[in-house]
């Protein structure tokens, strides 16, 4: 038995358990190598939300009836089991539609009092929904962003971090995990360097939560955001998690039905954390679905399946590197990068590169993926990314292999 086979109990039988992964494509095993844009839901998540909708459908926080009951209770139990997977407190869990709307809030809020000359870092590798929201901000309030440099090696430049982040900091927002180059940044010591300074750390985590242990007294951040959908949870979810003591000098960034306390016809008040922040009707089924993929992970155990996918990777960065005229964007080891990996093929294009491997049943993706500046700072057009997930086997990345050798001699 491989070392892949031995770090998870019956390995090869967890793909059973996401019932897309049985389909063909062209007639081919479907290899999904997509993760890092969606990943795919196991049958838990899709029969707790279906049981929902056929046993508990009702609105959350406004009846006494049984049914508005039982969903109000699995609504807010999904906020306890979401706080527990990252080491939160209930009322510093807060649900919106994803890391972008979560992240277009922060920029919002948090910028709303600031003063032209005050500043924001951000860093080189961020994803346009960490980088675009802050440049309207600054745009509008006459802001500084700088930005934290990667080095030759793909990582930030820490030390460059340290003289970035001065007293004219107020925010520093940085990925955990870069969707593009795969690295995984070194939060705690950002959140010191911020912290020193009076700023505050916000963390996008949508690339990391799925593959690392998270807990957010342990980064040191001040708010860490993800989506549901690449965690093997629903689309149409996320997560803000907020320090209670900051949340509660925020103002809502919606108004309507949930989130007041009372309303006259000259004044309203809000609701304690986290209602104060989830206006109209929640996404219910999509909650009680997050909490159903929370529970798959924890049951696999985050360690055990971080080691396999580390295990993954590095068989993926020595099969891949075996090719001739292919050029790996990333960290060359898992040391500092996550199951993000991201190459070029010398004379052919991402998408064509995309649509070969395609024919062969194999799912990954080509282009800029939402970091131009990255994607130009590197000089590149773009690259075509593999990022792997707990299903993801040897027998993936070996038809992923073969198949690419087969997209080179197609176009020699």
């Amino acid at each position: 038995m491989s070392l892949l086979a031995k770090l998870i109990p019956n390995l090869e039988k967890i793909g059973l358990d996401f019932p897309l992964l049985a389909r063909c494509i062209n007639g081919k095993r479907i290899v999904y190598l997509d993760n890092g844009a969606t990943s795919q839901k196991p049958d838990t998540v899709i029969s707790a939300m279906n049981h929902f909708y056929t046993q508990d459908n009702a609105n959350v926080h406004r009846g006494i009836h049984q049914l508005s009951q039982r969903a109000t209770m699995e609504y807010e139990n999904a906020h306890q089991v979401v706080a527990d997977f990252i080491g939160a407190s209930f009322e510093e869990i807060i649900f919106t539609r994803g890391t972008t709307e979560s992240l277009n809030f922060l920029a919002e809020a948090l910028t709303k009092n600031l003063q032209p000359g005050d500043e924001i870092v951000l860093s080189q590798m961020e994803h346009h929904s960490n980088l675009v929201p802050w440049l309207q901000q600054a745009k509008e309030r006459k802001l500084g962003i700088r930005y934290i440099p990667i080095t030759n090696d793909y990582r930030l430049d820490m030390e460059q971090a340290q003289k970035l982040i001065t007293l004219k900091t107020k925010a520093v927002s940085v990925a955990h995990m870069s969707n593009v180059l795969g690295t995984i940044n070194d939060i705690p010591t950002l959140a010191k360097l911020a912290h020193k300074v009076g700023a505050v750390l916000i963390v996008d985590a949508a690339q990391s939560v799925p593959h690392l242990t998270i807990d957010v007294h342990d980064l040191g951040c001040d708010f860490l955001v993800f989506s549901g959908h690449k965690m093997y949870g629903p689309t149409g979810i996320g997560v803000l998690y907020g320090k209670k003591r900051l949340l509660e000098q925020l103002n809502p960034f919606q108004y309507g039905g949930g989130m007041i306390r009372e309303v006259t016809f000259e004044y309203a008040t809000w609701n304690d954390l986290p209602w104060k922040f989830e206006a109209g009707t929640p996404p219910i089924a999509e909650a009680i679905g997050l909490s159903a993929a929370v529970g798959y992970l924890t049951a696999q155990g985050m360690q055990h399946l971080k080691e396999h996918e580390q295990q993954l990777t590095q068989y993926t960065l020595q099969k891949l590197s075996e090719i001739q005229g292919l050029t790996i964007v990333g960290p060359g080891t898992t040391k500092h990068r996550g199951p993000v990996i991201s190459f070029t093929l010398q004379g052919l294009h991402p998408h064509d590169v995309s649509e070969l491997l395609d024919r062969e049943g194999i799912a990954v993706r080509g282009g800029h993926h939402c970091a131009m500046p990255l994607l130009n700072l590197l000089g590149l057009e773009g690259v075509t990314r593999v990022s792997l997930a707990i299903y993801n086997t040897k027998d993936d990345i070996d038809q992923l292999f073969e198949a690419i050798h087969k997209a080179v001699r197609i176009f020699q």
